[in-house]
């Protein structure tokens, strides 16, 4: 069966947020260290966190952005799309489409489901809004054509 599609709605509404619940501590870790580096984006981080339903990392739909899962997403403004995994900062490698979720990009995209559309605020302030297209598991995401 299809799963329905989230889209923020014209009332402000955001779409669901789903997490898995082993990431939490470390989520949670890292709001507290980027506090005083980027108050802003971590007060992001923290709302969503705060807002997401937390599930065991096993029993997370195939079709939500999580840490380690890459994710197809397009963005509205530009109509660009681009292939990127989210990964915990230290782990963050540009170049090869590894994201940090403390960025502005990351914080918008964990949790989300395919189909799924969002506002989210770029580094430089600018507000655009995004469309997550697909969702890849580990091991799909690893191959040559989503690097």
């Amino acid at each position: 069966m299809a799963q329905p599609r989230a889209t923020l709605r014209p009332t402000g509404r955001r779409p669901r947020v789903v997490t898995g619940v082993e990431s939490l501590d470390r989520l949670e870790t890292l709001v507290g260290q980027a506090l005083r580096r980027d108050p802003d984006l971590a007060d992001r981080l923290l709302g969503e966190i705060g807002r997401a339903r937390t599930l065991p990392v096993a029993k997370l739909p195939a079709n939500v952005v999580a840490i380690g899962r890459a994710v197809t997403y397009r963005d509205e403004t530009t109509g660009h799309e681009r292939t990127v995994t989210p990964v915990f900062p230290k782990e963050a490698d540009n170049t090869r489409g590894r994201i940090s979720i403390l960025t502005p990009i990351g914080v918008a995209l964990i949790g989300l489901a395919e189909g799924a559309s969002l506002h989210w605020q770029t580094r430089s302030g600018t507000r655009r809004v995004l469309t997550v297209l697909r969702v890849f598991a580990a091991a799909e995401a690893d191959g040559p054509e989503h690097r």
